[in-house]
């Protein structure tokens, strides 16, 4: 009997254990069916509301200069332009910067600096949007306006990225904003992916007599270089839908110019901008195009940097074979 009674009990506490499992794996398996759903939905919405637009304009719409609502021909490329144009000049600042930074309050920050920087850095990443657009509207924009552009107008000015007329808010206004705020996001993932890498990797090579940079740089780096690259990514897709600070800084033109000081589009800054004015089904049906080319972009973004952090992972696990 007490055998019996034994595996009785032991047979219950194994169904229990499956119940709880199979309850966990289903819901788990909800979940992850439910974000796919909600994108699904989100295009499907996304391509009802243009198909105006892509019935009137066709694949013409991406390359087309054009934006005149009163005539009703429109074009995105301007809008693209300015997306990509500011996000990757804004990465491009941002990405040294965040990994310097990284750097220091991984491996050369003392214990009582540490704590409260990464605080402050955190505290940048949660400052709402429209607070960066008023401060670059109020702080920025003189400061850019008339001792650096005019400065850079006056001896640079026969460069086509300097030869306009400095107006302060435009492209550089934006860059400059969309760079500080994704810093932080820059910073923090960089910062965690180095404070990861297993202390082996740093006194293996100090005992090879190299000396603290050469070891940051030469071997704490590359072991942390995919999940640093991921971190920039993802400042880049934050920087590719921001609304708001951009909006209120990069001028609102739908214009192509090679300068920096001219004003400009991007894609989340004109719907912002116009989808309030707008009174016909056409413009209306439009505006819906342009976000369903922003979550194109945005989509062809995370796939290229899903890929390179791959590729990426993918040669260090053969070098260390």
């Amino acid at each position: 009997m007490g055998i019996a009674s034994r595996s009785a009990r032991r047979r219950a506490t194994l169904g229990r254990i499956n119940l709880g499992d199979a309850i966990f794996g289903g819901w788990a398996w909800l979940m992850a069916a439910t974000l796919v759903l909600i994108i699904v939905l989100l295009v499907l919405e996304l391509y009802e509301g243009s198909k105006l637009g892509i019935s009137r304009f066709g694949f013409s719409f991406l390359i087309e200069e054009r934006w005149d609502p009163v005539f009703e021909r429109f074009g995105s490329l301007p809008a693209i332009f300015g997306t990509v144009v500011s996000s990757l000049l804004s990465l491009a600042i941002a990405a040294p910067l965040g990994l310097m930074a990284a750097i220091f309050l991984a491996e050369m920050a003392p214990s009582w600096l540490d704590q409260p920087v990464s605080f402050i850095i955190e505290l940048l990443a949660s400052v709402p949007s429209v607070v960066y657009g008023l401060w670059g509207l109020f702080v920025l924009v003189p400061i850019l306006r008339d001792p650096i552009q005019r400065t850079l107008y006056r001896s640079l000015g026969f460069l086509p990225i300097f030869g306009c007329t400095p107006l302060g808010i435009g492209m550089m206004a934006a860059v400059v904003v969309l760079a500080i705020m994704i810093l932080p996001y820059a910073t923090a993932v960089a910062r965690d992916m180095l404070r990861a890498v297993p202390n082996e990797q740093r006194e293996a090579m100090l005992a090879l007599g190299a000396t603290r940079w050469e070891t940051i740089w030469r071997a704490v780096v590359p072991y942390a270089r995919s999940g640093i690259i991921g971190g920039f990514m993802l400042a880049l897709g934050r920087a590719v839908g921001e609304t708001m600070a951009v909006t209120m800084l990069i001028g609102n033109r739908p214009d192509i110019s090679p300068c920096l000081f001219s004003p400009a589009y991007t894609l989340a800054s004109q719907i912002a901008n116009e989808f309030a004015e707008s009174v016909s089904p056409l413009h209306v049906s439009v505006l819906i195009e342009l976000g369903l080319v922003l979550f194109v972009i945005t989509l062809i973004l995370n796939g290229l940097a899903r890929l390179l952090v791959w590729r990426i992972s993918r040669g260090e696990m053969r070098g260390a074979r």
